[in-house]
């Protein structure tokens, strides 16, 4: 296929027949493809504009990066494995924790660049060695503590920063996103975040309209009075423009937060590649460097010009999993579409108004989740948490993750948090392996399932990033 933009027409393409699927070599009309386009990027939408908001960065920017990062990665793996990158929520606690410190968006951008470079270095080296070089540091009882302690070291930013900003929006938010996530079916439950934003979006204004301003807190702040949806920018924002753009900074504090988060990604990848393979019935594991490097090297680009980093999207495999559709031409299509949305501000000025209590109402459902994928990822991997060489590295590091532990190691240098709690997990696991009598050191599977599973079905149990 060379660089996988040559399709051929799957049957008559219109439908496909009854059982069959249309490959990722393959199209159907472009009309339909376009369409089919526009659904991934609806399945996208909902992590994808939360991210960047959380994370303090432009969702007009992160958009646009995320078309581009989609045509790199397709590019990189030739059109074998289909799929879109978008903003990844795996460093909303990053930037959070940066932005704590003192940080701005420029080092916030700049501690996500260099995970861009240990991805994609990562990617390099599994291209020349295997899975197993990776497997071996970062067996699951690992990768699934950090993704715990990353996902729960959020709940203070829920707790403290969004919901207070309007408790009864969030509260309601949170029951209609979770009632979405669980009892919808098919594309619509794919879409679940997106119809909780829309839904927190439609009750602030309705609450704005019926009870006036609300008494409460911004971003943390003292409370005063304030509309719940604020829609001035939006009316001053044109309809066509570029998004900001900045440089990265680099500091070592920020660094070494935001470095953890590799293994996330690496997690995702992984399970990323092998539920698309067993769908498309063509083994990916050959392409899984390439991926993992593909991935690094569109988050380092969309991090240089300022936009968020980006991962590949489970949502658009529910998508596929339901269409029985893999043609890459449909996330061409998509990555067009999101180019599109990505210069017109104000579309992203709608984004950048969703009322902090919306967002304290998705992120208590967004961020449990993503603490949860650890717990999964134990699971996959048939992880013994009775083995105390398992337990109590994680054990120790996940306290330390989620309660903001803090070591002092010059008068202008601490360890803490997710950094602290990632090297007490990794380090602690490979030196008490080290010395551990053999009975605890039994050989679990090498390659873990990551954080996507399908039943028999055919049904994708969906991860948020």
């Amino acid at each position: 296929m060379g660089l996988g933009v040559g399709w051929t027409l799957h049957g008559d393409g219109r439908t496909p027949a009854p059982g069959a699927v249309v490959r990722p070599e393959e199209r159907l009309s472009w009309p339909r493809t376009a369409g089919l386009g526009a659904q991934h990027v609806v399945a996208m939408f909902g992590a994808s504009f939360v991210a960047p908001v959380l994370m303090g960065l432009d969702p007009n920017l992160a958009i646009m990066m995320s078309g581009i990062a989609t045509v790199i990665f397709l590019l990189a793996t030739r059109g074998r494995v289909p799929s879109y990158l978008g903003c990844s929520l795996s460093f909303v606690g990053v930037a959070a924790a940066i932005r704590a410190s003192g940080g701005d968006s420029a080092v916030v951008t700049g501690a996500v660049f260099v995970v861009g470079v240990a991805l994609f270095l990562a990617g390099l080296a599994v291209r020349r060695f295997g899975a197993r070089i990776i497997h071996t540091a970062m067996p699951p009882i690992v990768t699934g503590a950090v993704v715990m302690l990353i996902g729960f070291n959020l709940a203070p930013v829920t707790a403290s920063t969004y919901w207070p900003q309007d408790q009864w929006t969030a509260l309601l938010t949170m029951l209609f996103t979770g009632f979405a996530v669980v009892c919808l079916r098919g594309f619509w439950s794919r879409i679940a975040i997106f119809l909780g934003l829309v839904f927190g979006y439609a009750l602030s204004w309705l609450s704005d309209l019926l009870f006036g301003q609300i008494h409460s807190t911004v971003g943390g702040e003292a409370a005063v009075d304030h509309w719940r949806l604020d829609l001035s920018a939006v009316a001053k924002a044109d309809w066509i423009g570029l998004p900001s753009f900045h440089g990265p900074s680099f500091e070592w504090s920020a660094i070494l937060i935001a470095l953890p988060v590799v293994i996330a990604l690496i997690a995702e990848n992984a399970g990323h590649i092998k539920a698309v393979g067993e769908m498309t019935g063509d083994p990916l594991d050959d392409e899984l460097g390439t991926a993992i490097a593909a991935d690094g090297a569109a988050s380092m680009l969309s991090t240089a010009v300022g936009g968020p980093p980006n991962t590949t999207y489970s949502e658009n495999i529910g998508v596929m999993a339901a269409t029985r559709v893999y043609s890459t031409a449909a996330y061409w299509a998509a990555a067009g579409f999101a180019l599109l949305f990505g210069l017109c501000p104000k579309f992203g000025a709608v984004v950048a108004a969703i009322p902090g209590g919306v967002l304290g109402g998705i992120t208590v459902i967004l961020y449990g989740m993503i603490g949860l994928l650890g717990a999964q990822i134990w699971i996959n991997g048939r992880v013994d948490l009775r083995n105390p060489l398992n337990l109590v590295p994680a054990a120790a590091g996940i306290i330390i993750g989620v309660g903001g532990v803090k070591l002092q190691i010059t008068d202008s240098f601490e360890l803490g948090g997710i950094a602290l709690g990632t090297i007490v997990v990794i380090g602690g696991y490979h030196a008490l392996r080290r010395f551990a009598p053999a009975h605890l050191k039994p050989q679990g599977p090498l390659l873990d399932a990551g954080t996507s599973a399908y039943d028999d079905g055919g049904e994708a149990e969906d991860k948020p990033r």
